[in-house]
């Protein structure tokens, strides 16, 4: 299968090596994998904070350039921005052919972890990761696209690895996007919450799908001197490919 690859801002920008393991675990799943660089931001932190009107000229913007690719799938290594172009079409309500366009263009976006699994069916890349791990459930991979055994079974057929799951994985983080930086004293005590509970569990690392609750959690994490590493589920799923 052809599939175009919607990186993410935070990605491109602060995570890359999760978009490097993202094509890399594409291609080792048999897809070939093509990338616009004319991409940017899928308009979801204007559209959240309530700039409508900018965010839909970027959503335009972005559903423009997807659907110039006849690849079969856009894969992207976020829930959230996920979410977002799955919503276009409502967001872009009213904007003439806009909404009809958009649609068209969510009907075949998916989060990386609901492709490999949902899509392909593809549960074991043959990765190998020797390490005790707890997974984060991103608020919008789990409430807006239901993505919640996807990235367990994804998990639990990585070679040495060890799944635990940590008392309030299910909790918000504290990202929020711009949440964290309005609301920066609740912000750190919900992550500071989170961690505890992932610290108790004795695990070696914490792996989600969004670049932005990751770097809250490794922000955190840093800060109170843990050893816990925060892992980008593609990063866990690209590890020891090949051996």
């Amino acid at each position: 299968m052809r599939v175009s690859l919607f990186v993410s801002c935070l990605v491109d920008q602060l995570w890359p090596a999760a978009g490097a393991a993202t094509v890399a675990v594409l291609r080792k799943a048999g897809c070939a994998v093509e990338f616009d660089p004319r991409q940017t931001c899928c308009g979801q932190p204007a559209w959240n904070t309530g700039y409508t009107k900018d965010a839909r000229a970027l959503l335009k913007r972005t559903v423009a350039l997807l659907e110039e690719s006849d690849a079969e799938a856009v894969v992207v290594p976020s829930g959230s921005c996920t979410a977002m172009l799955r919503h276009a079409p409502t967001a872009l309500g009213g904007e003439g052919s806009w909404s009809e366009r958009a649609a068209a263009v969510a009907g075949r976006t998916h989060e990386l972890s609901g492709f490999l699994v949902d899509v392909l069916g593809v549960e074991d890349l043959g990765a190998r990761l020797e390490r005790r791990v707890s997974w984060h459930d991103a608020c919008h991979g789990l409430r807006e696209l239901g993505l919640r055994e996807q990235p367990r079974r994804l998990l639990k057929n990585v070679s040495g690895c060890e799944l635990v799951e940590a008392p309030g994985c299910e909790e918000c983080c504290g990202f929020g996007g711009t949440f964290s930086a309005k609301h920066p004293e609740l912000s750190v005590a919900m992550s500071d919450e989170k961690i505890e509970a992932i610290e108790a569990t004795g695990v070696d690392a914490v792996v989600s799908s969004d670049a932005g609750c990751l770097m809250q959690l490794r922000g955190r994490l840093e800060a109170r001197g843990s050893s816990i590493e925060a892992l980008h589920i593609a990063e866990v799923l690209a590890s020891g490919r090949g051996a």
